[in-house]
């Protein structure tokens, strides 16, 4: 399940690359204030969300008069799959599937014969989250029915 974190992640980029086209100039930084009024989300739990986007260079923050946020990168070049993937952690279904095994490796993943089934629809949400753009998303090519 993808947590309240991941979900505003990919809704403030979304802001911030739907203000950024408006405003013509993808250097204009958007105020913290405009995003949380925007979003509906507290300006504190936003910071903690904000902090994880800049410390990975997916963001630039700017401190100050005129300050704010931006993309570091045109939508198009940022998938949901990484946003998430950040925010979350890991997108793995099951716990045998997550990157770190070395502290609680899985004792039946040789014989279990449903190990298979998880790999697969694990690549599928894979390859999902990972196929949508933020422009995708803006652009409703995907997300909207």
């Amino acid at each position: 399940m993808i947590s309240t974190r991941g979900r505003y992640a990919l809704r403030v980029m979304l802001d911030l690359a739907e203000q950024s086209q408006k405003a013509g100039a993808p250097k204009d930084y958007i105020p913290l204030e405009e995003i949380a009024q925007r979003q509906g989300i507290s300006k504190k739990y936003l910071e903690s969300i904000l902090k994880v986007l800049v410390k990975h260079d997916l963001l630039k923050g700017l401190r100050g008069k005129g300050g704010g946020y931006r993309l570091t990168r045109p939508p198009a070049e940022y998938t949901v799959g990484e946003i998430l993937e950040l925010t979350e952690g890991t997108l793995a279904i099951v716990a045998c599937l997550q990157d770190d095994q070395s502290k609680n490796p899985c004792q039946r993943k040789a014989e279990c014969l449903s190990f298979p089934m998880w790999v697969k629809f694990d690549r599928m949400v894979h390859d999902y989250f990972f196929g949508i753009t933020l422009a995708d998303l803006l652009s409703g090519r995907e997300g909207r029915s």
